[in-house]
């Protein structure tokens, strides 16, 4: 019998395990497990819980269930996920660099509210950004590079009219992501990384508006045909295809914000 530690909230669990033979198999059976809930792992660091902490909460945002402008108690949200207000802290933190949330001195933090304007702006970076990455992933990418980008659009392709939107948006943006990594430039890869997360609720907006299998997998491809002809003039015109109307797609969800939301999420002017 084996033990390992497992700790929650400072607190020291063990786990034992017993292994055991039988002929040729063998086989390991848990007899008592971290009693941690899920979807966090028994052997997860405060950095990694941290990290699953922000991804939920990017979740909730991305759903509706924390909406722009309203406050994120920390001491609820962190009773709510089965962890303590440090991780639920840093991923505050973490969400807050994305551009998702405003932190503000002695007041709980609220989600992000960024107007039309701003939106606008970020997505003339992003679509640039997304031009020069595909043209250097041109001349960088290695054959498993196109590989990884084919084989994200494949399970797009297989699981779009299966998947919940909020998974099949994730594999979307791992799509655009490879692309960017493919490029060889880690500060280019960094820089889209930064307007990504910003733009992450507003592109899942308009991708919920405009769902349409065939016109997804369509653009995705003549992107990636380009990208293995190096075709850089094909490739600016997808991507152009692809993204260039993105602004006016998130317009009306933004519009429809404004007329709707200012009051239901005034925010009471009380500490954390």
């Amino acid at each position: 019998m084996q033990a390992s530690e497992c700790w929650l909230d400072n607190q020291r669990f063990l786990v034992y395990q017993i292994s055991c033979r039988s002929s040729d198999e063998h086989c390991r059976v848990g007899v008592e497990e971290c009693p941690l809930r899920a979807p966090w792992s028994s052997r997860m660091t405060d950095t990694n819980l941290a990290i699953d902490v922000a991804a939920q909460l990017r979740r909730d945002i991305l759903r509706g269930k924390l909406l722009p402008g309203s406050a994120i108690k920390e001491r609820d949200n962190a009773s709510e996920l089965g962890v303590s207000r440090t991780p639920m802290r840093e991923a505050i933190r973490i969400l807050a660099q994305d551009g998702l949330v405003v932190l503000r001195p002695s007041r709980s933090p609220i989600v992000a509210r960024p107007s039309f304007k701003e939106i606008s702006d970020q997505v003339t970076v992003l679509l640039a950004l997304e031009k020069l990455s595909a043209e250097l992933a041109c001349a960088n990418a290695l054959p498993e590079d196109l590989a990884e980008i084919r084989s994200i659009h494949d399970r797009i392709a297989a699981q779009y009219d299966y998947s919940d939107p909020l998974d099949l948006f994730e594999i979307d943006m791992e799509f655009h992501m490879a692309i960017v990594r493919a490029a060889k430039n880690r500060p280019l890869e960094e820089t889209h990384r930064s307007y990504l997360a910003r733009l992450w609720r507003a592109r899942y907006l308009a991708a919920s508006q405009k769902r349409n299998r065939d016109r997804v997998v369509r653009h995705h491809e003549a992107i990636i045909s380009a990208l293995e002809a190096k075709d850089i003039p094909a490739l600016r015109a997808a991507i152009d295809n692809h993204l260039g109307h993105l602004g006016e797609d998130i317009r009306p969800v933004i519009d429809e914000e404004e007329r709707v939301l200012p009051s239901q999420t005034k925010v009471p002017e009380i500490a954390s």
